[in-house]
């Protein structure tokens, strides 16, 4: 499901919120979990999930295709 989905999804189960409304809502509650992430910030949503950032290490990789050795910068 994307955004759009999502947003009409809402919209559909609740007919006096106009789709207008319910995109800025669902707006707003992502814009508020991504600034919490990049705060480092865990975000918990009962019975949906739990988001976190996590740092990862330098590593060598393969191009997929060549199968060359890449480096791959930490993340």
């Amino acid at each position: 499901m994307i955004r759009s989905e999502l947003i009409q999804k809402i919209a559909d189960e609740n007919p006096h919120l106009t789709q207008r409304h319910v995109e800025r809502i669902v707006n707003t509650v992502f814009e508020e979990i991504i600034d919490a992430l990049a705060k480092g910030d865990r975000v918990e949503l009962r019975g949906f999930g739990a988001f976190s950032v996590k740092a990862r290490d330098a590593r060598l990789g393969r191009n997929p295709r060549t199968g060359e050795a890449v480096q791959v910068e930490d993340k």
